[in-house]
């Protein structure tokens, strides 16, 4: 492979890495980060704008990206994405954190969108499987680095670096595309669907808006508001689509394998992003250990998450998705029934192990859902098709990680009212002043494993759905591949 091409596949590996390693690095630090700036209430904003961005603009970056050119367009994203990292370091209370991650997620939208399309672009059918390999194997890396780098910088230095660290590999992915990558593409006339995206992107905020508010004061009025305003502008948004020359999602990829496949999509991701969140808070906040240690115990969730995979992968032409989703929703259901027996004072070895079986049921999971999808639809539609499965992946983690707060938030305050201590708040439990008013550690950390109870309950519940739906899903790619 010439200099030029190598140095494009290492810029686009770069850029990809920022984007996947963000996630893992982030939800290390995220204990630590709500401790500083006493926000745990917020926890689950600190993802759901960062995503929420991240879906909205992707459709969007991939049309800007035929119009004005990839090396442009994924450039502009990165900057956006380095942006939003330096100020998130630079964050002095919640609200800004949060405010800066939505716009670290708008940058992202250009990472995981126009990285592949240069692939396409750049090089040459035989070349291709091979960059694309590359490319893939990024997501494992960045599994696997992201929790130790995360835990490292936190108890070395502080959470701040998390992102600052960003920036230089930023500026190289930036300065390798623009020096290698030379483009004689044909700009294209596309009609961007602005009208669709607003429609869908406010459909979507009212929704998380409305899950974000679960146990505020007002909590009745607010979902029924939220719930009545999503149903208009996804209205809006049918009808607009309808008419929409290049429509943002076409409706014709909805056959009723891609539906089953998409809401199981939805709920797995939804475990994932709870799986995600939560169990660093356990090991760190419950059990007592530093945030290199959190890191470190997740990453078996990687190891088994690619191991998986790969044999579940393989397992597709012998015995059809269903069998192959079936079997690894059983797994996750499994690792979901084991979380309840953790406690305060369980051993460390047994987070490993619940996490590497999690990992093996994501891995043939996801894997298996992406080929399904895929595979339900023509050609030409395929496209389509994958880019909404992976929009209402991230929904399902978008949303799933506000309600999961919701949830958590609760389950702090129902357990300090039933020990008939009042005032304790999720944003005030580690503040100096819930300490005179003689809340002890030992308090706290029953508190937050009560609170995880309940949300690893409502896990359980989730995996029985997807367990119960692969069973309606077709076994066609099974003869198809014979």
């Amino acid at each position: 492979m010439e200099l030029k091409k190598r140095n494009i596949v290492i810029a686009i590996m770069v850029a990809m890495f920022l984007g996947a390693v963000e996630g893992t690095v982030v939800t290390t630090a995220v204990p630590t980060i709500v401790k500083d700036l006493s926000g745990f209430q917020l926890i689950s904003w600190v993802f759901s704008l960062y995503l929420l961005t991240s879906a909205i603009s992707t459709p969007i970056y991939g049309k800007l990206s035929d119009l004005y050119g990839r090396k442009n367009i994924l450039s502009i994203g990165i900057i956006i994405f380095l942006v939003g990292s330096c100020l998130c370091g630079l964050s002095r209370n919640m609200y800004q954190l949060i405010a800066f991650r939505a716009l670290q997620g708008i940058g992202a939208g250009a990472i995981f969108t126009v990285t592949y399309t240069i692939v396409g672009d750049v090089f040459t059918l035989e070349e291709r499987a091979k960059v694309q390999g590359w490319v893939s194997s990024v997501w494992g890396i960045a599994s696997l680095v992201g929790p130790f780098l995360g835990g490292f910088l936190i108890d070395n230095l502080s959470w701040h670096w998390i992102f600052f660290i960003n920036i230089p590999f930023g500026i190289l992915s930036v300065v390798l595309l623009q020096r290698n990558l030379k483009e004689n593409f044909h700009r294209k006339k596309h009609k961007i669907d602005f009208a669709g995206t607003a429609a869908l992107s406010a459909a979507i905020i009212s929704l998380l808006y409305g899950s974000l508010s679960a146990g505020g004061s007002n909590t009745t009025y607010t979902l029924i508001i939220s719930a009545v305003l999503t149903v208009i502008f996804l209205v809006i948004f049918y009808f607009v689509e309808k008419k929409a020359v290049e429509p943002i999602i076409p409706f014709e990829i909805f056959t009723k394998t891609n539906t089953i496949v998409n809401i199981i999509s939805f709920l797995s991701s939804a475990v994932l992003i709870a799986a995600d969140v939560y169990m660093p808070i356990y090991m760190q906040n419950i059990l007592g250990f530093g945030a290199t240690i959190s890191g470190l115990s997740m990453a078996p969730m990687s190891v088994a998450w690619l191991l998986s995979s790969v044999i579940l992968g393989k397992a597709i032409p012998k015995y059809g998705e269903r069998v192959v989703i079936a079997v690894s929703s059983l797994i996750l259901l499994v690792s979901c029934l084991l979380l309840p027996t953790l406690n305060i004072s369980s051993p460390l070895v047994l987070v490993i192990i619940y996490a590497f079986v999690m990992g093996f049921g994501f891995g043939g999971s996801f894997t298996t859902l992406t080929i399904v999808v895929q595979s339900s639809v023509d050609y030409s539609k395929r496209g389509a098709a994958t880019a909404s499965n992976s929009l209402v992946r991230t929904l399902g983690q978008t949303i799933g990680v506000s309600i999961f707060g919701g949830i958590f938030n609760l389950g702090i305050i129902n357990y300090f009212n039933e020990l008939g201590i009042k005032g304790i708040e999720p944003e005030n439990l580690y503040s100096s002043s819930s300490v005179n008013s003689g809340l002890s550690l030992e308090h706290i950390r029953a508190s937050l494993n009560s609170s995880l109870h309940t949300v690893f309950g409502v896990l359980i519940a989730i995996a029985v759905i997807c367990l119960i739906l692969s069973a309606l899903l077709p076994n066609s790619l099974k003869k198809d591949i014979k």
